[in-house]
Formats: C-alpha cells, sequence, structure tokens
C-alpha cells in the first residue's frame, strides 16, 4: 500500500496550508502516541467555501464535499504536527452539521469525512465515530469535523 501522500496524490488532492485557529487554541496536539486535532471548518485558502445550515440553504450533498474539506484541513494539522507518515490509524471522528430543524441526515454528511479518511488509511482509517447535528456552528459553517490519530514513534 502507498504513503498517504502518495494516495492523497491519486486522489487529486494536496495537503492544504494548517487553518489558522478563531479562537484560543492549537490546531492540533500530541499526547503520547495521540494527536488531538481541533476542530476544523470547511476553510479554503483562508476563507470559509460555504455558510449556512444543512438541509435548509446547503444541501446534503454539499455538505458532504465541505466534510470532506474539513477532515483535509484535519489532515493537514496532523501533517504539521507529526507528519502524516507517522499515522498509523484514525481513531476517533466527530463531526458536527449545522442542521436545519427537520434535516436528520448528519451521518451521510460525515461520510464525507470518514470516507476520505478510508481513501488515504486503507483499513487504518476505520473508526469510531459521532455525527451530531447542532443548530449553529463558528462562522456560521455547515459542517465541522475533529478527530483523534494514533501515531507511531
Amino acid at each position: 500500500m502507498s504513503s498517504p501522500r502518495a494516495r492523497l496524490a491519486e486522489l487529486g488532492l494536496t495537503l492544504p496550508s494548517v487553518v489558522p485557529p478563531v479562537a484560543a487554541y492549537v490546531p492540533a496536539r500530541r499526547s503520547g502516541s495521540y494527536v488531538y486535532v481541533s476542530g476544523q471548518l470547511p476553510m479554503v485558502e483562508g476563507v470559509l467555501a460555504r455558510s449556512g445550515k444543512v438541509g435548509a440553504e446547503v444541501s446534503a450533498d454539499e455538505a458532504t464535499d465541505l466534510a470532506r474539506i474539513c477532515a483535509l484541513n484535519a489532515l493537514a494539522a496532523v501533517d504539521a504536527l507529526v507528519g502524516l507518515d507517522s499515522v498509523t490509524g484514525i481513531v476517533k471522528v466527530l463531526g458536527f452539521v449545522a442542521s436545519a430543524p427537520d434535516f436528520t441526515g448528519q451521518p451521510g454528511v460525515v461520510n464525507g469525512a470518514s470516507n476520505l479518511f478510508a481513501d488515504v488509511f486503507g483499513a487504518a482509517g476505520q473508526h469510531a465515530r459521532s455525527a451530531v447535528g447542532v443548530a449553529v456552528l463558528p462562522l456560521d459553517a455547515p459542517v465541522e469535523v475533529e478527530l483523534i490519530a494514533e501515531v507511531g514513534g
């Protein structure tokens, strides 16, 4: 199996720059064999890709794509801290979906992130997960994704 960076290239993706925090926290922090990544918004080149509630202004398909962007930003934070090749597994993913009151498709939206991790890490990308509907997210983002990755070395 090729390296995570090679698999990203095969998918036509490159890691973006780490998204600067919007408040008082760091993008990622290592503790022992784990890297905890702060919630990542769907930022592209420093700009929120889309705003609004899923099931209202934002479709579920759009939100799934945005969750994938969040996941890519999370991987950039891991890479900047410890290097992507040091990841031995994705342990846990937490996805928040800013939802219209009647929207119940949060798991499908967060699949955008989960599927990217599986595409990049294969079996090591399989993880425990929660997908939570919320009233609002920072900057009126539709989706936010955080993760815990296990690393070697």
